[in-house]
């Protein structure tokens, strides 16, 4: 007799685990940095790979129902690798609650903040704003206007395709 080991993945659970490893790659694009002037650092890093995930989610929202599970295994897949992340950064198993819980805030306030401003496309200030908040850090001489205008290509990509192609096929991001 054969047993199987753990739950079979199911097609949404593996979608979303597709999604989260296109949004992880995308996220680590050199062009990212030295071009669209993203900030080369730990907190920059967190910051566009929350905004992949972001838009990867937003993407989903816009195809209805049918993703919705695929959307909640995406960001699954990214909760757990902040967890593992931070483990492996060494904090202690009675502080990882903590910080996990901070990042979930975290999470949730820039998701309301992009929804916001993805939503008041064409007009691009409310996500420059935001871009300037997060990714930038707040800097001073922080021009977010060209990683706006990425994000808004990404977001009308990814708005653009259907269900089934984004679920079985990787997103193509536009090129910096």
């Amino acid at each position: 007799m054969i047993f199987r080991v753990g739950k079979p993945r199911s097609k949404a659970r593996s979608a979303g685990r597709d999604l989260y490893a296109a949004a992880v790659r995308q996220s680590r694009a050199v062009d990212l940095y030295q071009v669209l002037g993203a900030p080369d650092t730990t907190e920059g890093h967190f910051e566009l790979l929350t905004l992949h995930v972001i838009l990867l989610i937003e993407g989903l929202r816009a195809l209805g129902p049918a993703a919705r599970s695929s959307s909640q295994a995406l960001f699954d897949t990214y909760v757990s690798d902040l967890d593992g992340a931070l483990r492996e950064m060494g904090v202690g198993d009675l502080t990882v609650g903590k910080r996990m819980r901070a990042l979930g805030r975290a999470f949730y306030g820039r998701a309301i903040a992009y929804r916001e401003a993805l939503e008041a496309l064409p007009e691009r200030e409310p996500l420059e704003a935001v871009i300037g908040r997060t990714v930038m850090g707040g800097q001073v001489n922080s021009n977010p206007t060209a990683l706006a205008a990425y994000v808004t290509h990404c977001h009308d990509a990814l708005t653009a395709r259907d269900a089934e192609n984004l679920l079985e096929t990787p997103p193509r991001w536009p090129s910096v």
